[in-house]
C-alpha cells in the first residue's frame, strides 16, 4: 500500500475500491451501545497501516466505545494465505483481517468471512469505485470492504542514472538499452534488481502481450501460460532478469528487497511498491546514508503508454467465527469513513491509495505517487473467481513455472505443467 488520482482514478475503474461511508463522518458520532469491556483483535499487513495513523484511529474508536480495547497485529506477507486460512477455522480468530484482493473471494468461498450484504449502507458501500468491487464480493453478497490499492513502479538511484547518462525510458526497448549503459558505467552494481519469481511484474507483460493468468473455458477455468503471449512475456522477463544478480528460484520478499537488498547499495533500479520504497529509504538514512530515488512507471512496448501493471490492494473483512461480529463492523465503518480515509492518504506519503477521490491529495512532482497515477489507466487484476486464491497458495505454480524457464527449459512445457495445476486450483471451490 495519498494523493489525488484527479481525473485518473475517475476513469480507472480497475483501481481497488476504498470504502467512504456515505462521505460522511457519521463513523466518528456512533453511539456508545457496543462498549463494556470487549476486546478486538485486528490482523493488518506489513507497511498497509502506519502505526501514527492506526493508532490515533483505534484511540478515537475507543473513546466512543467505552471499555473496548482494539489490538492491532501486524502480519507479514510471506505465507499469510496459510495463516489466514488456519486462523478462520479456529474458534478464536482475529475479529477483523486485511485480506489481499485477490485473496478475499476464496476465503469466503470457504465460509471464513462474515456476510457484510446487510451493512452496506453503513460501510458507505454506494460511494465505492465500482472497478475493483468484485474483489469483495460473491454470488451477490459482501464480503469485504475495499480498502487500499497500490501498483509497482520503477525505483531508480538518481546517480548512477546519472554516471551512466541514462534518463528514465519510455519504451521496452529503451528500458534494455539504458540497462546496458548501467552495466557498462558500473561493472559491480546491479542495473536491476529483479528476482527470479516476481510473478506480479510479468502479469504485466503477459497483459501487454494480449495474454491472461487463466481463462474461463465454459464452467471451468484454465491455465494461461502454455501460450506464446506467456512465452514472449517471459523471454522479455528473462531479458530483463540476465542484468541481475538476484536468485531464480525467490520473490521479491524473499529476501525483502526493500530493507534486506536495496539498502546495502549496489542496485541502481529495482521494481517496488510505495511502501518498499519508504521502507528502503528509511533504512538508507538509518546507516547515515541519503536516499535520492526517481520514480518511472514501467515501460510498454510503445511509447504511447505505459506497461501494464497488477493492481494490488487490500479489503478488511470480519471473521465468520468472530465473537464480536457486530462491534467488528462498527469499527470497519469507523476506519473507512471520509474522515479516516483523508488521514490515512496523509500518513502512507505516496505509496498506497485510498481510492475515494474525495479522500485524496495531490502528489508530489517526481513522487512515487505521481509514477504511479500514470499507470491508471492500465491497471488489472487477477481473476476475479473464489479459486484463485489456491492458485496463489506457496508452491505457487506461476513461481514454478518462471524459474523453469529461467533456468533454461521451454516456455511451452513448462507453462503446460503449471497450467495442469492452475486449473486443478483455480477450479475448486
Amino acid at each position: 500500500m495519498k494523493r489525488k488520482l484527479i481525473a485518473a482514478i475517475g476513469v480507472a475503474g480497475m483501481m481497488v475500491s476504498i470504502a467512504a461511508c456515505g462521505g460522511s463522518d457519521s463513523g466518528d458520532k456512533k453511539d456508545k451501545a457496543e462498549g463494556g469491556d470487549k476486546s478486538l483483535t485486528v490482523w493488518v499487513m506489513d507497511g498497509s497501516a502506519p502505526k501514527e495513523w492506526i493508532d490515533g484511529v483505534n484511540k478515537e474508536f475507543e473513546a466512543a466505545h467505552p471499555g473496548v480495547k482494539v489490538k492491532v497485529e501486524v502480519q507479514q506477507w510471506t505465507d499469510i494465505q496459510t495463516k489466514v486460512t488456519t486462523a478462520l477455522s479456529e474458534d478464536t480468530p482475529p475479529d477483523v483481517l486485511e485480506l489481499g484482493n485477490t485473496q478475499t473471494t476464496g476465503y469466503a468461498v470457504t465460509g471464513g468471512l462474515a456476510d457484510l450484504t446487510g451493512d452496506k449502507e453503513k460501510l458507505g458501500y454506494n460511494n465505492w469505485s465500482k472497478g475493483m468491487l468484485p474483489s469483495a464480493e460473491l454470488d451477490g453478497k459482501l464480503y469485504a470492504a475495499p480498502w487500499w490499492a497500490a501498483s509497482r513502479v520503477v525505483i531508480y538511484d538518481k546517480a548512477a542514472f546519472k554516471k551512466a547518462g541514462v534518463t528514465p525510458p519510455k519504451t521496452r526497448t529503451e528500458w534494455i538499452d539504458g540497462l546496458k549503459k548501467l552495466k557498462a558505467a558500473d561493472a559491480k552494481s546491479q542495473p536491476i534488481y529483479l528476482p527470479g519469481q516476481s510473478w506480479y511484474v510479468l502479469a504485466g507483460f503477459l497483459w501487454d502481450e494480449g495474454g491472461e493468468l487463466a481463462v474461463k473455458d465454459g464452467d471451468k477455468w484454465k491455465g494461461g501460460l502454455a501460450t506464446p503471449q506467456a512465452a514472449a512475456a517471459m523471454n522479455f522477463y528473462k531479458e530483463l532478469q540476465s542484468f541481475s544478480t538476484a536468485p531464480k528460484d525467490k520473490d521479491e520478499a524473499t529476501p525483502q528487497q526493500s530493507v534486506d537488498i536495496v539498502p546495502k547499495g549496489g542496485v541502481s533500479s529495482w521494481i517496488g511498491l510505495g511502501w518498499e520504497a519508504g521502507g528502503a529509504i528509511a533504512a538508507i538514512e538509518k546507516a547515515g546514508k541519503k536516499a535520492d530515488f526517481g520514480y518511472f512507471p514501467i515501460p510498454g512496448k510503445t511509447a504511447d503508454k505505459p506497461g501494464s501493471v497488477f493492481f494490488g490492494g487490500s479489503n478488511l473483512a470480519v471473521a465468520e467465527r468472530s465473537k464480536n461480529q457486530e462491534l467488528a463492523k462498527e469499527w470497519l465503518a469507523f476506519v473507512t469513513n471520509k474522515k479516516q480515509l483523508e488521514s490515512y492518504g496523509t500518513a502512507n506519503k505516496g505509496g498506497i491509495i485510498p481510492v475515494d477521490t474525495s479522500a485524496q491529495v495531490t502528489p508530489e512532482a517526481g513522487s512515487f505517487a505521481e509514477a504511479m497515477v500514470k499507470v491508471a489507466e492500465v491497471g488489472r487484476i487477477t481473476p476475479i473467481t473464489g479459486g484463485w486464491a489456491n492458485v496463489e497458495t506457496e508452491p505457487n505454480p506461476i513461481k514454478g513455472y518462471m524459474t523453469k524457464v529461467l533456468k533454461g527449459e521451454d516456455p511451452q512445457k513448462a507453462g503446460e505443467e503449471a497450467d495442469k495445476v492452475i486449473a486443478e486450483r483455480i477450479n475448486q471451490q
